[in-house]
């Protein structure tokens, strides 16, 4: 049984959520670097009187609300940002700088709406702070650091979150992206993919432009790599199992007379079942070493994992009861269920997984419908996450989300009226 909100909830919370949200949207950073957003959500639950830790995980927050026996229901939100620089044009749009991993200066955008997750899963403490008369249990909020990269989650349990707090039954979580402003889409099952970053440095013998017979081109030995590997879902996968490889960079040489030591590859890998993602991986190893003996280099290739996400599954009982609370609060043509996964990645149900708890996760929307009417007219796409323009609109995008995380909370937990 669910209960219903207090009818005037976005009347008091939403004029100060809307504030913290465009703070967040104009101070973003990158993952691990979450300290100012950690502070400012610790400074956000202070009024709350929850049980707030900060640092698990290295930049990570984590709440819980007690209110007595019941259910444990853990409520995920991540808060990092992306190297991009912003191009909306609000007047609060992020103009941050950060250095990144490798050393060098980035611009930093709330691209991927982490920012609104991080504000509605901050008004859904709010609300279930002030609605513990009508319901009993323990919800435990867990704001994320570095979904983007694919170490948060890994990072927190590593640091103990599954025995320094409350236990699981469930974990729910969800993601703003380019649907209609008001709709809830979802799916059971595999919702989206598991994705493998790859390094792979080829090694060759440099020297003179004009003295090719005396070298070993790396350049050249990339370039059939880069050739061989869009075979692998061509010739080597199912036709029925879907699989994305993609070189999103190649990096070798300085000067175009010079043949370079050795060429760097950036490979990024997109599957839904764990049998073609291991196939996958062991062919990009393949013909990399076959490519280098073909070449005559003296040295094996290296190839490393930078990030991996693991394919995200999602609960079909739990989602569907959700999807019926949904429907029942929002009406149902505002509730779709999604027949395909999408080849995006997330970190999410590393928490459910290691728990060995089910994981509910859904989308919900962020753009006007003016928005869809201008792109139909102009031929431009709307844009989408990781978009320099992804910009969520305000309303209804922030009270949709916090009442669609807060019933999800409360049809979890043991209600009363």
């Amino acid at each position: 049984m669910t209960i219903d909100l207090p009818k005037d909830w976005a009347d008091r919370l939403g004029g100060g959520l809307a504030d913290f949200y465009r703070d967040l949207h104009a101070h973003p950073e990158l993952s691990f670097q979450e300290h100012r957003t950690a502070e400012k959500v610790w400074e956000a639950l202070a009024p709350l009187g929850l049980e707030v830790t900060p640092g698990v995980g290295g930049t990570g927050v984590v709440a819980v609300l007690r209110n007595g026996p019941g259910p444990v229901v853990w409520l995920r939100a991540d808060f990092d940002a992306l190297p991009v620089q912003e191009q909306t044009g609000l007047p609060y749009a992020s103009t941050a700088r950060a250095t990144n991993p490798d050393g060098k200066d980035v611009p930093v955008m709330h691209a991927c709406g982490h920012d609104m997750h991080t504000t509605v899963l901050v008004g859904t403490l709010q609300l279930l702070t002030e609605t513990k008369k009508h319901w009993s249990g323990t919800v435990v909020a867990v704001f994320q650091p570095a979904e983007e990269i694919g170490g948060g989650a890994a990072a927190m349990i590593a640091d103990g979150i599954l025995d320094r707090f409350p236990s699981p039954d469930v974990v729910l979580g969800q993601h703003v992206g380019p649907i209609p402003a008001g709709v809830i889409v979802y799916k059971s099952g595999v919702v989206m993919a598991a994705a493998d970053s790859l390094k792979l440095q080829l090694f060759g013998h440099g020297g003179h432009g004009s003295q090719p017979e005396s070298t070993v081109d790396p350049v050249v030995m990339a370039a059939n790599v880069v050739q061989r590997l869009q075979t692998i879902v061509s010739r080597e996968v199912s036709p029925f199992d879907p699989a994305v490889v993609t070189v999103g960079y190649l990096h070798a040489g300085t000067k175009d007379n010079i043949i370079p030591d050795d060429a760097e590859l950036g490979i990024n890998v997109r599957t839904f079942d764990e049998t073609v993602r291991s196939k996958t991986l062991a062919s990009i190893t393949r013909i990399a070493q076959a490519e280098a003996t073909a070449s005559g280099a003296h040295k094996e290739p290296a190839l490393t994992t930078t990030h991996s996400f693991p394919a995200t599954v999602v609960d079909d009982t739990v989602m569907q009861q959700l999807a019926a609370v949904f429907r029942g609060h929002f009406g149902a043509e505002h509730v779709i269920e999604n027949p395909q996964p999408v080849a995006a990645s997330e970190d999410v149900s590393l928490f459910g997984t290691t728990a060995g708890v089910p994981t509910a996760f859904w989308f919900w929307g962020g753009y006007p419908q003016e928005t869809y009417d201008e792109s139909a007219r102009t031929g431009r796409p709307v844009p989408t996450n990781h978009s320099p323009l992804f910009a969520p609109v305000l309303e209804p995008t922030l009270s949709t989300g916090v009442e669609a995380l807060t019933i999800a909370a409360l049809s979890r937990l043991n209600t009363k009226r």
